[in-house]
């Protein structure tokens, strides 16, 4: 059983436990971040996703020993410090969550979506943003998505 080193959230992390567990639950059970949520478990809905390398990954299906080096942000990584991130924030303008499950892994698989797609379409948005919603807020998560692409693009020209 190796020693596996990465971060999570800025900050270094070991583990050397079962090297196929996945990193869903390194984050919740081992790092108590309790942000990333258990859907579906095979990858499909998305609640479960964060940023591995700069790029939105669904963590119930990615095991500790593809880990190593690897720079990781969750939900609760994403605001710097007060200032939410303009997708949270969009998010919270928008009013977006209803039950709120699924919220954390949207949030994640749109920040780098606009990373993508700077000024999306509503066809762009619907094909790019494959993650669930059982309570079926996508009309919200769309409007979300523009304002946070417009507070973006306002954040870039005040810079």
């Amino acid at each position: 059983m190796a020693t596996i080193q990465f971060s999570v959230n800025g900050e270094t992390k070991s583990f050397s436990g079962d090297e196929n567990m996945p990193l869903l639950w390194f984050l919740r059970e081992n790092a108590g971040l309790k942000g990333t949520k258990f859907g579906c478990g095979i990858g499909q809905c998305g609640a479960c996703t964060v940023h591995i390398d700069g790029e939105a990954v669904r963590s119930c299906s990615v095991p500790a020993s593809s880990l190593e080096n690897a720079a990781i942000t969750t939900i609760e990584g994403l605001a710097k410090g007060e200032t939410l991130h303009a997708v949270q924030q969009a998010w919270v303008d928008e009013d977006v969550a209803q039950c709120g499950y699924c919220q954390a892994g949207q949030i994640m698989a749109a920040v780098t979506f606009l990373r993508d797609f700077p000024n999306p379409t509503d066809k762009e948005i619907d094909e790019g943003l494959s993650n669930l919603c059982r309570c079926g807020t996508y009309v919200r998560i769309r409007k979300a998505v523009k304002l946070a692409a417009q507070y973006m693009q306002n954040s870039k020209g005040a810079a």
